[in-house]
This record gives C-alpha cells, sequence and structure tokens, in this order.
C-alpha cells in the first residue's frame, strides 16, 4: 500500500470561505485544489442565476464529476441538451465536449469534482474572459 504524504493536512473550508471567481451571473468558489490535494484533484461550487447561459461548448483532458445541489442544472453533453435535477449527477470524461448552463426560473448550483488537478490554474483567465461576456439567455 502506498504511503500517504506526510505534509498533507485535512482541510476544513467553511460555507463562506474559498477561492471565489464572479463572472457575472455565474461564480465559481474553489474550496479545494491543487495545493490542498497534492494536484489529485480540485472541488468547487458553481452558481448560475437563472437563466444564465455557460462557457460554450468546449472539452479539456481533466475529467468532471458534477452534482446538483439546488435547482435544474442545463447540461450539454453527446450535443444533447438535459435537465439534470437537485441530487443528479453526471460523470465528463476528458475529452468529451460539454456546456452547461441554467435555463431554468431559479438559480442552480453544482459540486464540480475535477480529476487530475490542475483546471484550477486557469480560472483567472476563464474569469476574465466569461466576466466581460453577457450570459444571460
Amino acid at each position: 500500500m502506498e504511503k500517504p504524504d506526510a505534509a498533507r493536512r485535512p482541510v476544513v473550508v467553511q460555507p463562506d470561505q474559498g477561492r471565489a471567481y464572479a463572472m457575472g451571473p455565474m461564480r465559481a468558489i474553489f474550496k479545494a485544489d491543487g495545493d490542498e490535494t497534492a494536484a489529485h484533484y480540485s472541488v468547487s461550487e458553481w452558481w448560475l442565476e437563472p437563466r444564465t447561459r455557460g462557457p460554450g461548448v468546449h472539452e479539456h483532458a481533466e475529467d468532471h464529476v458534477f452534482f446538483v445541489i439546488t435547482g435544474t442544472l442545463s447540461l450539454c453533453v453527446d450535443g444533447q441538451w438535459l435537465q439534470l435535477e437537485r441530487g443528479g449527477y453526471v460523470v465528463i470524461p476528458g475529452g468529451a465536449p460539454h456546456d452547461f448552463g441554467n435555463r431554468g426560473s431559479t438559480p442552480a448550483g453544482f459540486i464540480a469534482f475535477t480529476s487530475p488537478g490542475g483546471f484550477e490554474e486557469h480560472m483567472p483567465d476563464i474569469a476574465s474572459a466569461l466576466g466581460a461576456e453577457d450570459l444571460r439567455m
């Protein structure tokens, strides 16, 4: 059995803590990423106001697992849009084109688990680009 990295310690993140990225009607809050996970994964919360589009169809090497914690997440996978309600999961393998948004009339929120870690390093540029766009539907 592989010995865990002795330098890593448990991380407790209170509800109002994390590294936040505002993008107009969408925001992401990273709760754990490279430093806390030895670059194995990142965990973030994503919040979308009603009638908010996402980043557009994109793909990247990292895998995502999304878990909807409130509202209904509009999700495009395999070229098909679906509505994922509170409690629903989706696994998006690296390289799979995907998009997300909130086509509904109430806020939507989801937890994203991304593996391997490193995706969060792109968030300042992503937030800057999306924050300059009108993400309202």
